[in-house]
């Protein structure tokens, strides 16, 4: 394998495991609460800058493959950073529509299990964060993250010509949203946010980490199924 398929099949899931197991040592007495905003903001930013470069890894290796995908990509329908829904939803797209050239009528509703993906995220996550101090740190949210049942609804992701249904597209704006006030620390000069009017709008439990990592994870597993599906066809054509 190159360094790039490496890269793109390594899960982000490992970021997790490195912070839970990094914090360890610290307890979660009442002194380490400061600490807690610090490191998970922290790890998300790992999460998104580590998709943002896998997504831009996808689509090198894809126009490596082919040049008419490069042509049309670099020429001529240009992406931004990877960070937004929409740059991610065009590679999701363009890997369906290579798999197609190779495996005319595949379907992504069945083309990858999706059941499996969705367990596996949902799974992995909870049990990377019960009994760690970052679960204590913000016991509310993880308790409400482990109630709620419908995170990632099965209907909800890569289906035709989406990679995500409206549920989880509201869920992951609100997930950029963080990125971004977090990436440009716009915390540091804007108080009193959110305000009532967001508040109103939001919904409050779709705001917590756990949610994010979820979405992240996610994703995660969805591109790599994908990439693995199309280099299986294009090494075998």
């Amino acid at each position: 394998m190159d360094r790039h398929r490496d890269f793109i099949l390594s899960p982000v899931t490992g970021l997790l495991k490195e912070v839970v197991a990094a914090n360890i040592g610290i307890g979660d007495g009442m002194e380490t609460y400061p600490l807690s905003e610090y490191i998970f903001q922290s790890v998300f930013l790992k999460m998104t800058g580590f998709q943002e470069q896998k997504m831009k890894c996808i689509v090198w290796d894809l126009a490596t493959d082919d040049y008419d995908y490069r042509y049309k990509r670099y020429s001529q329908s240009t992406l931004g950073e990877c960070s937004s829904y929409e740059d991610k939803k065009k590679i999701f797209l363009d890997l369906v529509e290579l798999i197609t050239k190779y495996e005319t009528g595949f379907d992504v509703n069945t083309g990858i299990d999706k059941a499996a993906i969705q367990n596996e995220t949902i799974t992995e996550v909870k049990t990377l964060f019960s009994g760690s101090n970052l679960a204590t740190w913000a016991q509310n949210n993880f308790l409400e993250f482990m109630g709620d049942n419908a995170i990632i609804p099965l209907n909800q992701f890569a289906t035709t010509g989406k990679l995500f249904e409206n549920v989880l597209q509201s869920k992951y704006n609100l997930l950029y949203y963080h990125r971004n006030r977090c990436a440009h620390n716009t915390f540091s000069y804007q108080e009193n946010l959110p305000t009532l009017n967001t508040l109103l709008k939001s919904n409050p439990k779709d705001d917590n980490y756990f949610v994010r990592f979820t979405l992240l994870v996610l994703l995660d597993k969805i591109f790599i199924a994908l990439y693995t599906k199309y280099k299986l066809l294009f090494e075998e054509n």
